[in-house]
């Protein structure tokens, strides 16, 4: 009896030992299939990550990751385009409605302004920032830089980068129709990183030494500020499916949740977040 009961330790401690060390992609083994994501650009970084290492290890799956905003990625998944409809903002209730949306928030991301690297403005209000924008301070030296006239730079109707930023950093106010539209972070990048007059609006995550963040009122547009509430222009990323996901794409959002897809969201500077 006692043998027994050994035995039966052994086996139980070999089954935890397995079922511990189970690697995530693992559950994607023997599958087959296709999964198209489109939608808010800030998540590519880690969606593509994910799906390259997914598709490293299994051979029979396909997953195309395009960008294109968050209005974008409604309309995808809502139509049947797209498993998978990523968002830079919560779904609005008759998107919800209209489509039967569920929503899958990941992970945690600020929204910063940016400007040319050459510029000196170390730090702008709150006030100052909606003036900019709505083309009554018109030249860098009202706010302590060189005397040039300010260039400004906006995402396209439908971002969620850009809803974020009219609702909580410039308080739903006004922008001069002079602004200069840009349709991806990785573009508004670029363009405020090529032109030292110019001032716009990225996901934090998207900051590197190409462009310049200013403080806002006071705060640091840093992931560890945005997630302990010391930078206050934030929100969240989400993935969208129409209806409750299933197959490959329930395997993914899985994934994505997992310690592995939480590490992927840490190394493409955003805060993880727990499913809800």
């Amino acid at each position: 009896m006692k043998m027994k009961n050994i035995v039966m330790t052994a086996m139980i401690c070999i089954l935890t030992a397995s079922a511990a060390t189970a690697a995530p992609l693992d559950s994607f083994k023997g599958q087959k299939g296709k999964i198209d994501i489109a939608g808010g650009t800030a998540h590519i970084p880690v969606m593509q990550e994910a799906a390259k290492r997914i598709m490293s290890a299994n051979r029979d799956i396909r997953i195309t990751v395009a960008g294109g905003g968050s209005g974008v990625g409604v309309k995808q998944v809502g139509e049947g385009l797209v498993e998978i409809g990523n968002t830079g903002r919560a779904l609005k209730k008759d998107e919800i409605e209209k489509y039967g949306l569920k929503t899958f928030p990941f992970a945690i991301d600020g929204v910063a302004v940016v400007i040319n690297p050459e510029n000196k403005v170390a730090e702008l209000s709150f006030e100052q920032l909606g003036d900019i924008y709505a083309g009554k301070i018109t030249n860098w030296k009202q706010v302590g830089g060189a005397d040039a006239e300010i260039n400004l730079y906006v995402r396209e109707d439908g971002s969620g980068t850009r809803e974020v930023f009219t609702e909580k950093a410039i308080n739903k106010g006004a922008v001069s129709a002079k602004a200069n539209v840009v349709s991806s972070n990785g573009a508004m990048k670029t363009a405020v990183a090529k032109d030292a007059r110019a001032i716009g609006y990225v996901g934090i995550g998207h900051i590197d030494k190409s462009v310049k963040a200013p403080k806002l009122a006071g705060m640091t547009a840093t992931q560890e500020n945005a997630a302990n509430g010391k930078y206050t222009v934030v929100r969240d990323l989400y993935m969208n499916t129409k209806g409750e996901p299933s197959g490959l794409t329930a395997l993914f959002i899985d994934y994505i949740y997992s310690p592995e897809g939480q590490q992927i969201i840490k190394e493409s500077k955003y805060i993880p977040l727990k499913r809800k």
